[in-house]
C-alpha cells in the first residue's frame, strides 16, 4: 500500500504518440521522470529529434524519437516494424497524436474531415491494433499492459467552435475506448481514455492567440492544466494504482465537465 509501490512505472517500455509538444510532451516527460524508457513520435523530424534529446537530457532517461506520418496505414506499418526491430515488448501505449480542422459549416472541406479523422480515429484503432502482440507479451493478470486513448471533452460537450470534424471524432475516440476495453481486457491489456479540456498546446493556443486568461476565467479552477495534472493522471492509470480502472473516459478539464452552470464555450 505504499505509495512508492502503488504508482510505481519504473523499468517500463512506452510509447507516446505526438510526444513532442503540447500534452504528449506532458506525458513522455512525466514517464521520463519516473523511470520509463519512452519512444516517441511526430510528423516534423527535425523538432522531435531536439525535443527527445531535450527530455533525455532533462531526465537523465532514454526518450527515442521516431519520426512518422501516423494518419497513414504506410505510416503505421512503418512506425510498428520498427518498434518490433528494437523491442520485445512494450508497456504502455498513448495514442495522443491528434489533429483539427476549423472552417464555416457551409464550406466544411472533405480534406479537411477526412484528416482529422484519419488521425485521430483510425490510427488508435490500427496502431493498437498492430501493437497487440507487443503489449500483450509480458502483459498478466498481475501487471496487465495498459493504452491510454487522449480523447477531449469537445467529445463530451458540444464545442462552439466550427470544427465539426474534431469533436466528433474524439466523441469516437471514446466509444472506441469501450469498445477496445472489452477486447482486450481478457488479454490483460487495460484501455481507458483522458478527456482533457484546457491545456496549454499548439492546437489551443492557435485558437485564442495563446492568450489563456479567459479560459482561465471561465474554468471552475481558474487556470488551465498543468503537466503534473495530465501526466499523474497517466502513470495512475499505468500504475498498479489504476490496475482496476477498465473503459473509463476521465475529464482533466478542472470541473468544466463534472460540474453545472460554467459555460463551456471556451473550452
Amino acid at each position: 500500500m505504499k505509495i512508492t509501490d502503488l504508482f510505481n512505472v519504473s523499468g517500463k517500455v512506452a510509447v507516446v504518440t505526438g510526444g513532442s509538444r503540447g500534452i504528449g510532451e506532458m506525458i513522455a516527460a512525466g514517464l521520463l521522470a519516473n523511470g520509463v524508457k519512452v519512444y516517441i513520435t511526430a510528423r516534423k523530424e527535425a523538432a522531435l529529434m531536439l525535443k527527445a534529446k531535450e527530455l533525455s537530457e532533462t531526465f537523465q532517461a532514454e526518450c527515442l524519437p521516431v519520426p512518422c506520418d501516423l494518419s497513414t496505414m504506410e505510416g503505421m506499418e512503418e512506425f510498428s516494424s520498427y518498434l518490433q526491430s528494437q523491442e520485445e515488448s512494450i508497456d504502455f501505449l498513448i495514442n495522443n497524436a491528434g489533429a483539427s480542422w476549423g472552417e464555416p459549416y457551409a464550406e466544411y472541406s472533405e480534406k479537411g474531415w477526412d484528416k482529422v479523422m484519419d488521425l485521430n480515429v483510425k490510427s488508435i484503432f490500427y496502431l493498437t491494433q498492430k501493437l497487440t502482440p507487443m503489449l500483450g507479451l509480458n502483459a498478466s493478470v498481475e501487471d496487465p499492459a495498459r493504452v491510454i486513448n487522449i480523447g477531449s471533452i469537445d467529445g463530451l460537450n458540444v464545442p462552439a467552435l466550427e470544427s465539426y470534424a474534431y469533436g466528433t471524432s474524439k466523441a469516437a475516440v471514446h466509444h472506441l475506448t469501450r469498445v477496445q476495453a472489452r477486447r482486450l481486457v481478457g488479454e490483460n491489456i487495460l484501455v481507458n481514455a483522458i478527456a482533457p479540456g484546457p491545456y496549454e498546446s499548439m492546437m489551443l493556443g492557435a485558437a485564442v492567440n495563446h492568450d489563456y486568461s479567459l479560459i482561465e476565467s471561465r474554468n471552475p479552477r481558474k487556470r488551465i492544466g498543468s503537466p503534473e495534472d495530465i501526466a499523474g493522471l497517466v502513470i495512475f492509470l499505468c500504475s498498479r494504482a489504476g490496475a482496476y480502472t477498465v473503459g473509463a473516459v476521465i475529464p482533466s478539464d478542472g470541473g468544466l465537465v463534472g460540474t453545472a452552470g460554467h459555460d463551456l464555450s471556451q473550452s
